[in-house]
């Protein structure tokens, strides 16, 4: 497991301790998490190194998206024996036009596929849990602040990116060569969010739209983030305003054989980040 402390990671970690499998996941400093029972951690970093020892008995290996370390960390994959991958990418990938979020993501799929190992693409939509960014501002009291009110998205539940995740790792056969494209079982507006936000809470949660400058600056706050990346993510709420015809997608419902889990299940979920200490 790689990012295994990460939003996804977690919950595949915790989802394939649940079914009685083995794990062993790769974290920068695995002390600061508290881990289920059972799980093996090994200290290592996706850019910065993995250890080699940290493959030896691995039969599937979970990927998270770093386009720096992924030659060697899937070089190491098959030297050790690996079978199947399953990589967690991003629906960006399936996009005709080019952009910096795309190849990222298509970057580390190339690598996994020219490797000879068997392998299952993740695509999810918009992640439910980008939802946390709100969190301070709805602790404190404060309007939700954010661009283009309208643009739609159908996020999807963390548990479920992760669930899917499983079902290809247990199942590798079935699942070898897929890419499944993953979204939540509701077209939603930010509006729309701040809404079903307020109604889980039981109270008015404002929302207050932010003008495309205000927003890119804010994004270029964070340490991850660059302007090429920035400009990408706007221009994507920006195509996406008042679109809501096939942003549903089926792949969560066919793959596990039920309904993806809502945004209101999600919000219940997290209701903590949402109600705790300023």
């Amino acid at each position: 497991m790689t990012g295994a402390s990460g939003n996804v990671g977690r919950q595949v970690v915790e989802q394939l301790v649940a079914a009685g499998e083995p794990v062993r996941a790769l974290s920068r400093d695995p002390a600061r998490t508290e881990w289920p029972d059972g799980v093996e951690t090994v200290a290592g970093d996706l850019v910065g190194g993995v250890p080699t020892e940290a493959f030896n008995g691995v039969r599937a290996l979970h990927l998270f998206p770093a386009p720096e370390g992924v030659d060697a960390v899937v070089a190491a994959a098959v030297a050790a024996g690996v079978v199947h991958v399953t990589v967690l990418s991003s629906l960006s990938a399936s996009w005709e036009t080019d952009s910096p979020l795309q190849r990222r993501h298509t970057v580390v799929e190339r690598a996994v596929e020219g490797s000879g190992l068997g392998w299952t693409h993740l695509r999810p939509g918009m992640f439910m849990t980008n939802t946390l960014a709100w969190a301070p501002a709805v602790r404190a009291g404060e309007p939700v602040r954010a661009p283009f009110g309208d643009s739609v998205a159908a996020p999807v539940h963390e548990a479920d990116i992760a669930a899917v995740a499983v079902a290809a790792l247990l199942d590798p056969a079935r699942h070898a060569g897929a890419v499944h494209e993953l979204s939540g079982p509701e077209a939603l507006s930010q509006r729309d969010r701040v809404r079903v936000l307020g109604e889980v809470l039981g109270r008015e949660v404002r929302f207050e739209e932010q003008s495309r400058a205000e927003a890119r600056a804010d994004l270029l706050r964070n340490p991850w983030m660059n302007e090429q990346l920035a400009d990408s993510l706007l221009a994507m709420q920006e195509r996406t305003v008042g679109v809501r015809d096939g942003l549903v997608l089926p792949a969560v419902d066919e793959v596990l054989d039920r309904p993806g889990r809502s945004f209101a299940e999600w919000v219940a979920d997290h209701r903590e980040a949402f109600t705790g200490p300023v």
